[in-house]
């Protein structure tokens, strides 16, 4: 595969290498410090655009060089392989956290055109920073992983978005086809607060990343043009693979909750949080919930969906 242009690349890079809180630098350590073989660990989500950590749970991914190096146990080493990420919750000084794992071979491929799950290329389109490395070379594989999510994204959702259109509404449109191919507790409009939290930084990244996906644009004033127009045929193939991505990332969110309930001590418990906080519906669990956590998760899904809280 190879490397994306320099001018998103510079971006990313960037972008990246921005300062961030130093409670949000030493929880990167500690996280790294847990798992042997650690390369890299990226924040990002809502504490990142809100800079607001208190009573918040922070995001980040760690990057390993092998699931086996860093896990020990084969079979935590095999959940990660055969459905990445495995969660983990993680506490220090004060604040709360969850960290995805992936190794630096598959966080590479899900953050590319290779994998229809949006899960990766969506999040890492959107802004994050670098808040550990273990040397430069981690640097390096970083950016080139993060460089490929925006013009995976754009790719995609040029099927569906107009010939013209403001180069804003493309970012938009852009991230609600993801979040339609998520179950997702957000209420309606959070892909558009998104790229508002951060307009001129869309702005930038818009025809650095269209060209890295090698789609051809002319901007004038906020009007982006495509230079070529999208076939029927071609619209409709990409509705179609939208409408594939939608069927797959609600079953794969249902089988990593599954999964979670494994790895991930209370995991239905900050599922309940994070639906609450995102619809503003309550969501209680009960004690055999909490024992049960699969079945529990399983049965809360269908009232979840009804009440309009998940979708």
């Amino acid at each position: 595969m190879t490397a994306q242009p320099e001018p998103l690349r510079d971006l990313v890079a960037a972008e990246l290498a921005l300062p961030i809180d130093p409670a949000v630098a030493a929880m990167a350590a500690a996280i790294a410090a847990r798992h042997s073989g650690a390369r890299a660990v990226l924040y990002y989500g809502s504490t990142l655009r809100e800079a607001k950590l208190e009573g918040l749970m922070l995001d980040f991914y760690l990057i390993v060089r092998d699931y086996r190096e860093a896990f020990g146990a084969k079979w935590l080493a095999a959940a990660n392989r055969l459905l990445p990420p495995n969660v983990f919750p993680f506490e220090h000084e004060g604040l709360v956290a969850k960290y995805a794992v992936l190794s630096e071979a598959d966080f590479l491929r899900l953050a590319s055109p290779r994998t229809r799950n949006v899960s990766v290329w969506a999040r890492f389109a959107q802004p994050s920073r670098l808040a550990w490395s273990a040397d430069a070379a981690a640097r390096e594989s970083a950016v080139d992983a993060v460089a490929r999510a925006a013009p995976t994204l754009l790719g995609a959702a040029r099927p569906c978005v107009g010939d013209t259109i403001d180069r804003l509404d493309l970012w938009r449109e852009a991230f609600a086809l993801t979040y339609r191919a998520e179950l997702r507790a957000e209420r309606g409009g959070r892909a558009g607060s998104v790229v508002d939290a951060d307009q001129d930084r869309y702005r930038a990244f818009t025809l650095p990343a269209l060209q890295a996906a090698r789609l051809d644009a002319q901007l004038v004033g906020e009007q982006l043009s495509f230079d070529r127009p999208m076939s029927s045929c071609e619209r409709s193939q990409g509705i179609r693979a939208w409408a594939r991505r939608r069927r797959e990332g609600k079953a794969l969110t249902l089988l990593r909750l599954a999964k979670a309930s494994a790895t991930y001590a209370g995991g239905i418990d900050y599922l309940a949080w994070k639906i609450s906080r995102h619809s503003g519906q309550p969501v209680v669990i009960s004690p055999w919930q909490r024992r049960w956590p699969i079945l529990g998760a399983v049965a809360l899904l269908p009232r979840l969906i009804v009440k309009g809280a998940v979708r």
